[in-house]
């Protein structure tokens, strides 16, 4: 039977974990994200699952990623500092094709920052590892989005073979909502592809036709082999210039082309829109409020909520622009999306709406943004 229950974003992340099958969990405490490593702690046990707190964060992300290659679902939690020192980890995953989500919950920065909220790490969630990589980031906006997307991160973690990012921020991390979760098992659940052949006809890094190579668990008789460097497909390192073009382009293309499947989005009062709100997490929630008020004083705005933060959804933007006079970008940050959105928007057609002071947006606000016209 399905139970409502008044959860935080946190604590609906882990059950969304647990309901895709997660059975590790890495991690090391930092606020606002460490109601996650409390609640699994607690969880994991329970279903014969494994725990570990961490030295640091570099080793939570390590030992998630080994946890990974012996074929458990692994999860692993923190905020933005955190998040930039599990960088070079989270490219060797990439590079090696290992599957895990990440929690973010953003708080403000640079550096140790504050607890505040923030929506900063959009493009450290795109860029910060080095080289070229192809990224999924998901960003939820309400308590049932953190459950939900979570099982989505995981499910899209084992079927493309890549670490994905969870996007969240300190409000709807900590906000209650009442939430009606399914019944145990009720979840869709993906799992990464086993290879089919002979371990002695196993080829590692050989990809089938949608770009992933099926992935052979340690310890099951196949013996792959696992570097950060540019390897072949039997993933032997090579200093050969058409296998790295070939492995990189793969590692990017899988992603690329996967796109609209990938593309996860919401739109709110857009049918006959002329002005419309861009924005994600927190913030679209201060974006639906300020619409609800702009209809009632016969401004007729409208809200695209990007879920999908990575890879850009940028053809639902295009199409929806289309019909309005003026698009509006909204973000705790002081300004990464609308950089990201002035590559398919005029630039005349723009605005931008920052804030970086912990606070959420007054609807207001947002509404004289939107038209040049005070709020009421």
């Amino acid at each position: 039977m399905s139970n409502i229950r008044l959860i935080q974003g946190s604590e609906a992340c882990c059950e969304g974990a647990i309901a895709a099958g997660v059975r590790f969990f890495a991690g090391y405490p930092i606020t606002p994200a460490t109601e996650i490593e409390e609640k699994m702690s607690a969880m994991l046990p329970k279903i014969g699952g494994k725990f570990l707190q961490m030295e640091d964060e570099i080793a939570s992300m390590g030992a998630a990623c080994g946890a990974s290659l012996t074929g458990m679902k692994a999860l692993t939690a923190t905020s933005g500092p955190g998040f930039s020192l599990k960088q070079e980890m989270i490219g060797y995953a990439t590079m090696t094709e290992i599957p895990l989500t990440i929690i973010d919950v953003q708080r403000m920065g640079p550096s140790t920052g504050n607890i505040f909220a923030g929506q900063g790490d959009v493009m450290q969630a795109r860029w910060g590892s080095n080289g070229d990589r192809g990224v999924i980031a998901l960003s939820p906006s309400s308590v049932r989005e953190c459950y939900e997307l979570t099982i989505q991160a995981v499910n899209w973690a084992e079927q493309y073979r890549t670490p994905v990012v969870l996007l969240l921020d300190e409000i709807v991390a900590h906000m209650r909502e009442q939430v009606e979760l399914p019944e145990a098992g009720a979840a869709k659940t993906v799992n990464r592809k086993h290879p089919t052949v002979d371990p002695k006809d196993f080829i590692p890094y050989k990809a089938d036709e949608d770009g992933v190579p099926p992935m052979a668990d340690f310890g099951t008789g196949y013996f792959p082999h696992s570097t950060g460097l540019v390897h072949d497909e039997k993933g032997m390192p090579s200093n050969d210039a058409k296998v790295a073009d070939a492995l990189i382009r793969r590692l990017n293309t899988k992603i690329d082309r996967a796109e609209d499947n990938l593309t996860l989005y919401k739109t709110y009062y857009m049918e006959d829109a002329e002005y419309m709100f861009v924005s994600f997490g927190c913030s679209s929630r201060a974006c639906l409020r300020a619409v609800r008020e702009a209809r009632q004083q016969g401004i007729k705005a409208g809200l695209l909520t990007l879920i999908t933060i990575w890879p850009f959804p940028h053809k639902i933007l295009e199409q929806l622009a289309k019909q309005c006079k003026k698009v509006v970008v909204v973000e705790m940050n002081y300004g990464q999306v609308i950089k990201e959105v002035e590559r398919y928007l005029p630039k005349e057609k723009l605005g931008s709406m920052t804030q970086v002071n912990g606070e959420l947006f007054h609807p207001a606000a947002l509404i004289e943004a939107l038209t040049g016209k005070k709020g009421e």
